[in-house]
């Protein structure tokens, strides 16, 4: 039960959103959007966070639209985790929202969700910075459309007022081959120890990480390394672990030496199997 009194709004425009937003605003009553609603709730429950709006926007036609576009194709960032999952258009995107949380809370979790989230691992980050995603915002001057790199920077950019609508991808990157390996400490659903995806592009391997370091992120002197041809593979996992020594974090979950030692591994195993992809 949250314990605490707020007012409920379900605006059917991404202006009207906007509009509501600005009012509660100035009204101080320090209004929230609400997509899926799973982190929010949790928090007001445990009285980590308050609020004295809350703005759902499942009813905006670009929050929950899955549609083709040409040489992209568009998500609206109402789409849960367990749509992504049933249209399996893009694998890598559907096969991460597969590994987050369990089938219940997948049902309820979106894609805007877990992007904006709190929680640090942010899961679904990780395809959209390997395949030049495009996010489009919504804010008083309509929709603008951004580089997946300039808005997310180890977590969602989003100025106050603004709200995710929607992802474009480049159906280019979709029949591209890729790898996904997530490791847990105990159970196959958990927080992820370290989750490491990737794709190869033109011959060219790109590779996120998840649960490494106390953000999702991708690395450009990680991928020259996994592509440098007159390394070993012992030598280029050697080099991505000294690499990204730093900012690999201790946990519950595994301590930073052993986060190395599991990178390693991971290393290893994913230049193996892409070898020759």
């Amino acid at each position: 039960m949250i314990p605490f009194d707020f007012e409920y709004y379900r605006p059917d425009t991404a202006e009207e959103a906007v509009s509501v937003f600005a009012e509660l605003e100035a009204e101080g009553k320090e209004p929230v959007y609400y997509g899926g609603g799973s982190e929010l709730i949790s928090m007001a429950r445990v009285g980590s966070r308050s609020f004295g709006a809350v703005i759902d926007l499942k009813n905006i036609s670009e929050c929950k639209a899955m549609e083709d576009r040409g040489n992209g194709f568009y998500l609206g960032a109402g789409l849960t985790l367990s749509d992504l999952v049933e249209w399996n258009g893009f694998p890598l995107l559907s096969k991460t929202a597969g590994r987050i949380a369990d089938h219940t809370m997948q049902c309820k979790i979106t894609l805007g969700g877990n992007l904006a989230a709190t929680i640090i691992y942010r899961e679904t980050a990780l395809p959209l910075l390997l395949s030049d995603a495009k996010l489009t915002f919504a804010g008083a001057d309509g929709f603008k459309e951004y580089d997946m790199d300039t808005v997310f920077r180890e977590r969602l950019l989003l100025p106050r007022g603004e709200f995710l609508a929607g992802v474009m991808l480049d159906k280019g990157f979709f029949s591209l081959p890729y790898f996904h390996e997530k490791k847990t400490k105990n159970e196959k659903i958990d927080y992820p120890l370290i989750t490491a995806e990737g794709l190869k592009k033109a011959g060219v391997l790109r590779i996120a990480f998840s649960g490494l370091a106390a953000y999702p992120f991708r690395d450009d002197k990680v991928e020259k390394t996994l592509n440098a041809s007159y390394l070993s593979p012992e030598r280029k996992a050697d080099k991505v672990v000294k690499h990204l020594s730093s900012v690999i974090q201790s946990d519950l979950s595994g301590s930073a030496e052993y986060r190395k030692f599991v990178l390693k591994e991971t290393i290893l195993n994913i230049l193996d199997t892409m070898k020759g992809v």
